[in-house]
């Protein structure tokens, strides 16, 4: 299974917590990536061993067939920023 999980308000809001969950995540045999809308020239604080998708303010399903989405805006999952 893939598992999208937002980064700003979502992973930023506790990341020891989704830390946690990544790795339970992978043992269990899933994978885990961070999506965010931010331009790719922004590094993100990431301590997880994932992959993370910039959109450039694009909506985010249209760069990863996720599973299960994590976000706490979840219209930017589907609807490109203003």
């Amino acid at each position: 299974m893939l598992i999208a999980l937002d980064y700003d308000k979502t992973y930023t809001a506790d990341s020891a917590l989704w830390d946690s969950f990544i790795s339970q995540a992978h043992s269990c045999g899933h994978e885990v990536v961070i999506v965010t809308m931010r331009n790719a020239d922004t590094e993100l604080v990431v301590d997880a061993p994932v992959p993370v998708i910039y959109t450039n303010r694009k909506a985010k399903q249209s760069f990863v067939n996720a599973d299960i989405w994590i976000d706490d805006s979840p219209h930017w999952v589907f609807q490109d920023a203003l």
